[in-house]
């Protein structure tokens, strides 16, 4: 007896990825307009910026907004003081957190969930809470207004651990087992087997931490009172005031218009590494969520 077999019709299987398409064009295009609208009024005279903030005009684009806002802010040494801290902090990071995760995730000592349990227990701690003490800490060690400051508070934080852990945990044991059988040491275990096997998750953290550090305002704004030690995020956020302070006369109009040209520059390197590291960040969120 034939048994007969309707065909799915090609439309019916297009229907819920052409619905999933036009629902993901909608979501990016609702989070590039802001990025784009700032963009293209940092290209505007800063009058039009305020009389006609949705308009824009390519024959009348201009880069005075840019000229003026070198000028004005000094945003050349918040870059640089951001890259060092960058650099640094992201390196310190991207170390020992992975080792700190190796050790939590493949071996077993005494106090070991304790130890663990405490370092999951700050990540409940606002960030405002630990500022004073800190701020104390770096005025009896003489760190204010130094990169000593902005690097090493923070540079191995509980989420980086408990990341790491969760990836190292789903890397058989049996590797691990068979590389101490032909006598590696447990360094070179870490370095020549765990480091290649969690290269996606290591990825993964390494975009989140140059975000967050990169991002990052609350604590540089507290322990850098020089302008010249001063980070990207804090001098974009004293740009009004430095504005009007070098330029007399300085009115709302251009406030705005520096402002976003600076937004707009500071908006590239984040860029520029996500899009570059984007399929590594994705892969990385995966192996940073499943274990076994």
């Amino acid at each position: 007896m034939a048994v007969s077999v309707i065909p799915v019709r090609r439309r019916d299987r297009r229907r819920p990825a052409l619905g999933s398409h036009v629902f993901l064009i909608v979501l990016t295009a609702a989070f590039l307009a802001p990025v784009v609208w700032a963009v293209l009024s940092s290209l505007k005279e800063p009058a039009s910026i305020i009389t006609d903030p949705l308009g824009f005009d390519p024959g009348t684009s201009t880069l005075g907004n840019y000229r003026a806002m070198f000028e004005d802010v000094p945003i050349a040494s918040g870059f640089l003081n951001t890259a060092i801290v960058l650099v640094l902090k992201g390196g310190l990071t991207l170390f020992f957190a992975p080792l700190a995760g190796f050790a939590f995730a493949k071996y077993r000592f005494a106090g070991q969930n304790v130890i663990f349990g405490a370092v999951l227990l700050t990540l409940m701690l606002p960030t405002i809470v630990l500022v004073v003490p800190l701020l104390l800490q770096m005025r009896e060690l003489g760190w204010v207004n130094t990169y000593q400051a902005l690097v090493l508070p923070g540079a191995v934080d509980a989420f980086a651990i408990f990341w790491m852990r969760q990836v190292i945990a789903a890397v058989p044991d049996e590797l691990l087992d068979a590389a101490r059988v032909d006598g590696c040491g447990e360094f070179r275990i870490f370095v020549s087997i765990v480091l290649p096997v969690i290269r996606p998750g290591l990825a993964g953290l390494a975009v989140l931490t140059v975000m967050n550090i990169y991002n990052d305002f609350v604590w540089p704004v507290v322990v850098t009172s020089r302008e010249s030690m001063q980070t990207l995020q804090v001098v974009l956020a004293t740009l009004a005031q430095n504005i009007t302070g070098n330029r007399i006369g300085a009115d709302f109009a251009t406030v705005w218009g520096e402002l976003l040209a600076a937004s707009s520059i500071a908006l590239i390197p984040l860029l520029v590494v996500f899009v570059l590291l984007q399929r590594h960040f994705i892969n990385g969120i995966l192996a940073g969520s499943v274990k076994g």
